[in-house]
């Protein structure tokens, strides 16, 4: 796929993902996903993709729970399912998944697919601005400035809106600026 030690050629390269994911590998399945989403060696197709990544997230791979939460809440390759979609993200957010716990605490702000609940918004922000991702940073950033979620709390907005701005996000940058 990469080229690494021999020509690149992404048609081989999925010939020999499908024989290990056909056999089970979670790894596998989940990288075929991400061609047949891409169109990376083979035609695009969502539908394919849903199907790989599915049985790689059965498997407990964050990645593809991860992506089918995505393709859920977006409704591509799949009809829009929020339940769905919160579920999956639910799966790979408890593994860690940084993007994953985001986008969870997005879901609970907007009450996307669960009950709006801005404390549990704040909860997932929390762990994955901790873990360093921008856009959690400055989520947590907006709650601590408006009280939503947490006591109101000009400091720490300014703190975590900082951290956000700092990596280059651009809505915290004006933010920030707004601040001082």
């Amino acid at each position: 796929m990469n080229g690494q030690g021999v020509a690149k050629d992404e048609r081989r390269a999925v010939e020999w993902y499908t024989k290990a994911a056909k056999q089970g590998n979670a790894v596998a399945q989940y990288i075929l996903g991400v061609a047949y989403h891409n169109g990376q060696g083979v035609a695009k197709d969502e539908r394919c993709a849903l199907e790989w990544y599915t049985k790689a997230a059965k498997q407990g791979h964050a990645d593809a729970q991860y992506n089918l939460g995505v393709m859920n809440m977006n409704g591509h390759g799949v009809a829009k399912d929020e339940r769905c979609a919160v579920e999956w993200t639910r799966k790979a957010a408890k593994q860690g998944h940084i993007k994953a716990q985001c986008n969870l605490g997005v879901m609970y702000h907007n009450g996307h697919g669960v009950a709006k609940n801005e404390r549990r918004a704040v909860e997932w922000y929390t762990k994955a601005a901790k873990q360093g991702n921008a856009d959690a940073q400055y989520n947590l950033g907006v709650a601590y400035h408006n009280g939503e979620g947490v006591a109101k709390d000009e400091r720490r907005a300014v703190e975590w809106t900082r951290k956000a701005a700092d990596q280059g996000h651009i809505k915290a940058q004006c933010n920030l600026a707004a601040h001082t």
